[in-house]
């Protein structure tokens, strides 16, 4: 299990979490600050330059996600994280990482109040030695206020179990996380737990059209960017029908007729991911109310939207983009199309 102690820069994470450690059992402190200074050693200046923050590096999430899990299987128990999150899309992605693990997170924010917050920023020792480093870092802290109060008001609150810290030390601070945990105030964060693919699959996409003939696309929460309708087809399964099933899951439509076969995209292995076959199928036109009944979004799923095809261009990655693309082309000429990386073949 993850306890994940989210909250603004200078909210008191560290220190809280290094004293909750000695209150849950068997549990470790792992500090992401540690890979995002590792890669400022590893990656390319130039590369650096290219973001603001080191959370905005993919690999950095990923990284994170890979070194919680294997400190958990090395440590089992329980891993304490200290971390600020403010974007939901990397909530999502990080969270959801875990939960393809099979790693239950608990988040919980600690959230003192703007004025406490600010006092504490400015309260912050400058230690003799880099007065201009740590300036920065305090002018850092306050820059992302604003960034924080927007998450505060929108999705962070709803997401993780608030703790007013105000007026608190960090070891109060840290019995009433210790507490909320134990008594299972703090739920495991309800994000759906697809397993991380340890070899090629296959996976079955449904396009689904609207009266105006765009085409629905979903932006799951367990991994960047959007998608089609769809999943990775199990043991068993027929793949236009488990097209249909995930459709069902995660829209609610029920789909009466067996959609048919718009392109077969052969996606090859890309370390880290395995590729395989990636198949769409064409589940129709909707009309209005099948629409309006849709049940997104839900756990497994930010939002949604319908798009055209060059509206889906600004959405979807490259090779997606390319297997729309294609899929269009075959319905509307009425022939399934064989692809390689998004290329057709023959």
């Amino acid at each position: 299990m993850i306890v994940w102690i989210n909250g603004a820069f200078g909210a008191g994470k560290t220190t809280t979490a290094r004293e909750l450690i000695d209150l849950i059992p068997n549990s470790t402190l792992f500090d992401p600050e540690l890979i995002g200074a590792g890669l400022t050693q590893l990656l390319p200046p130039k590369h650096l330059a290219e973001v603001g923050d080191f959370q905005d590096l993919p690999i950095w999430r990923r990284l994170v996600v890979d070194t919680a899990a294997a400190l958990l299987a090395e440590l089992g128990g329980v891993l304490v994280v200290p971390m600020t999150l403010l974007r939901q899309d990397y909530r999502d992605e990080i969270f959801g990482g875990l939960a393809s693990r099979r790693i239950p997170v608990r988040h919980v924010l600690l959230a003192p109040a703007e004025t406490i917050l600010r006092e504490r920023i400015a309260d912050r020792e400058v230690p003799p030695d880099l007065p201009d480093g740590e300036i920065r870092v305090r002018q850092w802290s306050y820059d992302h206020i604003e960034p924080y109060r927007a998450a505060l008001a929108g999705w962070l609150t709803a997401d993780a179990h608030p703790v007013d810290t105000s007026a608190l030390t960090p070891y109060e601070a840290a019995e009433r996380v210790a507490d909320a945990v134990r008594t299972g105030a703090v739920p495991v964060c309800d994000i759906v737990q697809t397993p991380e693919p340890t070899a090629e699959t296959v996976a079955a996409g449904v396009l689904l059209f609207d009266e105006h003939d765009r085409v629905l696309l979903v932006d799951p929460t367990y991994k960047a960017g959007w998608e089609f309708p769809g999943g990775v087809v199990e043991r068993g399964e027929a793949p236009a029908r488990a097209g249909m099933r995930e459709v069902a899951e995660e829209t609610g439509i029920q789909l009466d007729d067996v959609p048919s076969l718009l392109v077969v995209d052969w996606e090859s292995p890309r370390p880290p991911g395995y590729g395989g076959l990636r198949l769409l199928f064409d589940g129709g036109r909707l009309d209005g109310e099948a629409a309006r009944r849709m049940l997104l979004p839900g756990p497994e799923l930010r939002g949604w939207r319908f798009v055209t095809e060059e509206e889906a261009a600004t959405l979807l990655p490259p090779v997606r983009y390319e297997r729309l693309r294609w899929a269009l082309r075959a319905r509307e000429r009425g022939a399934a199309l064989y692809l390689e990386a998004g290329v057709p073949v023959g």
